[in-house]
């Protein structure tokens, strides 16, 4: 597979980098606030300029030499995209000026051996064009004057003359990746489920609570079938989130469930299943898209036999009996253990969420488990089901004509949702099932 062009763009804290990456895409992807060190991982973005199309990735900023943990990973990070991209824009401050961080980050690209665009912002009107000439110092070539905040200066010369010196890329057309969010509660190992399964330090991992700000997108092929992970920031209790980036993150990881196929709701071994597992459990299924949940840290978990397993699994079926459609698995970032689970189940669950079922065979399993228990009746009148029919599928939709759909009670709808599992499988995926009136008249026409 043709690989896309990449661009990389780096710098150190608060010079612009975030703001940019948006005024590319003309919309507030990356996270952007004053606090430096805000985007911790790299981030790619598909960007397409004079009809040319290329990724680019948003770094943390560099800070070499620092040897704070998270900086140290931010750094890494950032030499990481320099090593896969084709191409680098090195931005800078053109209001402060050459920095010692600056220089330190130039001697680093210049031994890079890759193509470099230095790029000058906060230049926003002709009189701070001057600003730039002190950055010929840096020896990386002319430096380009731009204003990421207000698109004015010369950010479409800048990108006009990068996508002159990128290769041409042609997409091939083939079938949609299976997207996947990987969710949960902060620290239950997440981030590093993704770094395990791509081979290689995708995010930060930290033993401090919050490290993944922005959901990342990751694109791999296991078994000749694309994957896209989503790693999303650890969802807490509203009480206990911030105002601020880590809402807007938590924000962020909400959507990237309604964004994917299926969600991987990752539950810590040590904890079990918790009160905030469930809740974050319904978002998935409030948004209609397929479920696994993966037991991680399963490697620690002491006194193991062959029957831990099961009784993991009915302790989750019991304290959360409305998600008994999704499958468990067991794994471990750390020794990787099963990791491949993931994706052969996510196959199966996808196929699911994406089944049709025929009218005629849906309305033979409905009528027999209607003969078989039909419902209770209320003050004489009873529900009369006429016909069935799916609606839509992911997640498999089906609208029950009856009489009457307030006699239709829930617990009736759950009572057919276990039959049409127990016919069709459905592993994973919601139902829904929506009861809609019809009346003797209609029915007699």
């Amino acid at each position: 597979m043709k690989k896309k062009p990449t661009v990389a763009i780096v710098g150190r804290p608060n010079v612009g980098k975030s703001t940019f990456v948006n005024r590319l895409l003309g919309k507030r992807q990356s996270i952007v606030d004053d606090m430096p060190g805000v985007t911790r991982d790299r981030l790619y973005f598909d960007v397409e300029w004079n009809r040319k199309s290329f990724s680019v990735i948003d770094t943390g900023g560099i800070i070499p030499g620092d040897e704070d943990e998270i900086m140290l990973s931010i750094f890494d990070q950032a030499k990481i995209a320099c090593e896969e991209a084709d191409a680098v824009i090195f931005l800078v401050d053109g209001v402060e000026g050459i920095t010692p961080v600056d220089e330190d980050i130039a001697n680093v690209l210049r031994k890079s051996g890759k193509k470099v665009f230095l790029a000058v912002n906060k230049i926003d009107v002709p009189e701070k064009e001057a600003y730039i000439h002190e950055f010929y110092q840096l020896s990386l070539g002319e430096p380009y004057p731009i204003s990421a905040l207000h698109g004015t200066g010369g950010v479409g010369d800048l990108l006009d003359i990068i996508t002159e010196f990128l290769p041409d890329f042609v997409e091939e057309k083939k079938a949609p990746p299976i997207k996947l969010a990987i969710i949960g509660k902060p620290n239950a190992g997440k981030s590093s489920i993704v770094n395990a399964v791509l081979g290689k330090d995708r995010v930060i991992v930290s033993d401090v609570s919050g490290t993944t700000r922005d959901t990342i997108d990751s694109t791999l092929v296991v078994d000749d079938k694309e994957f896209v992970i989503v790693d999303t920031a650890g969802i807490r209790k509203k009480s206990k989130v911030d105002y601020g980036v880590e809402k807007f993150a938590v924000d962020r990881a909400i959507k990237a469930i309604s964004r994917s196929d299926i969600s991987v709701l990752v539950v810590d071994a040590l904890e079990g299943l918790t009160e905030q597992d469930k809740k974050i459990a319904e978002l998935t299924i409030d948004a209609g898209r397929g479920l696994i949940i993966a037991v991680n840290k399963w490697d620690i978990v002491e006194d193991k036999d062959s029957n831990t397993a099961d009784k993991f699994k009915k302790e989750i079926r019991s304290e959360a009996p409305f998600l008994d459609y999704a499958p468990i698995i067991f794994i471990s970032a750390k020794t990787k253990l099963r990791l491949n689970k993931i994706f052969s189940t996510a196959v199966d669950v996808y196929a699911s969420c994406n089944k049709r079922v025929s009218t005629s065979l849906l309305n033979k399993v409905v009528n027999e488990a209607f003969d078989l228990n039909p419902p209770l009746s209320e003050k004489g009148k009873r529900a009369k089901i006429y016909y069935s029919t799916q609606t839509s599928a992911a997640p498999p939709s089906f609208v029950i004509f009856v009489n009457n759909a307030k006699l239709l009670k829930d617990s009736y709808k759950r009572y057919l949702e276990r039959k049409m599992r127990e016919a069709f499988g459905f592993l994973g995926t919601p139902i829904r099932i929506i009861p809609r009136e019809k009346s003797e008249k209609a029915k007699r026409k």
